[in-house]
């Protein structure tokens, strides 16, 4: 009696693998059947899965960019920026206004500091005007400035920002000796002096002390040096502070003109003690040769008007 057993279906229902499966001899089966006739299988169609894959990548990628929005904005984002993108430079200054004719450079200040209440581009263009050396050799010692000239130039010494080319018009005109009576008679004495107790014991310092020490050379200027109340306290205060070898030179110059008057007019409020103690501590330290003489003269003077035992300070100095 047979049994019937159900029949195993193919695992694979492909064309190849069910002529395996057809063509397997039986021991049950007399006469095989003859073998299919084998044709040759389609050419595979190469890299069909990565064909796919890119297909799909490709189709993303569009999708992606026709769905990302696009920026009108020039500002791109800080990492950018930095990276790839480099600030561009800032844009170099305008070129300064040099004037070398000192006639037209004073008349083209004078105008300015009348009409402009910013002092600031006449004050840059005397500076840069004047320490040209065409406008010296071309305009001489014989062009003086103007007084309007002189009051715009001292009233930028009150204004911090101004200070430093002020200082450095200042000094310029004061190496001629017409200009010196000009500032002096414009009170450029005691508006340097006020300057002085704001500024430090640097360059602006050193270049004020030479201004004024240069106005001291007119007789009126080394007189109202003596008549200011806070040349004394502000010169002692000022040497302490500064720091350059020439500022304290022109310091030691300053004192020893109001100390070296006929008048005598600052005995009544100069701390002579403390003058002749800062002075030698300047002489100690790093002070020039000229310094050192009028340092040497400053100390002879308070000596021989017995306003100070000059001989027991330096005793106590070590000098």
């Amino acid at each position: 009696m047979k049994t019937h057993q159900p029949k195993l279906k193919p695992l694979f229902s492909c064309g190849f693998f069910r002529y395996c499966t057809q063509s397997v001899l039986s021991p049950t089966t007399p006469n095989p059947p003859p073998p299919l006739p084998i044709s040759d299988p389609p050419p595979p169609q190469p890299h069909s899965e990565s064909s796919s894959s890119s297909n799909t990548s490709q189709s993303f990628t569009q999708w992606r960019f026709s769905h990302t929005p696009i920026s009108t904005t020039n500002d791109p984002s800080p990492e950018t920026t930095q990276i790839h993108h480099k600030p561009p430079p800032p844009p170099p200054p305008p070129p300064p206004v040099i004037i070398s004719d000192l006639h037209e450079l004073f008349h083209v200040a004078e105008l300015q500091f009348s009409t402009n209440s910013d002092n600031m581009k006449p004050i840059y263009m005397l500076q840069h005007s004047l320490v040209n050396p065409r406008a010296a050799a071309e305009g001489g010692e014989l062009v003086s400035c103007p007084p309007a000239v002189m009051r715009g130039v001292l009233g930028c010494l009150k204004d911090k920002a101004l200070t430093k080319p002020a200082t450095k018009v200042l000094l310029a005109l004061c190496l001629g000796e017409s200009n010196r009576h000009v500032a002096v008679e414009e009170g450029a004495v005691g508006k340097v002096v006020e300057a002085l107790v704001d500024l430090d014991g640097g360059a602006v310092a050193e270049r004020a002390l030479a201004a004024l020490e240069l106005l001291c050379t007119v007789a009126e200027g080394a007189a109202e040096l003596r008549a200011h109340a806070l040349v004394g306290p502000m010169m002692v205060e000022v040497m302490r502070r500064m720091e350059t070898t020439r500022g304290r030179e022109n310091a030691i110059g300053i004192l020893a003109v109001v100390f070296g008057g006929n008048g005598g007019d600052a005995v009544g409020f100069a701390p002579q003690e403390e003058v002749a103690r800062v002075v030698m501590l300047a002489m100690q330290g790093d002070c020039s040769a000229r310094g050192r003489r009028k340092g040497a003269q400053l100390l002879k003077m308070l000596q021989e008007n017995e306003r100070l035992d000059v001989s027991q300070e330096v005793g106590d100095e070590g000098l």
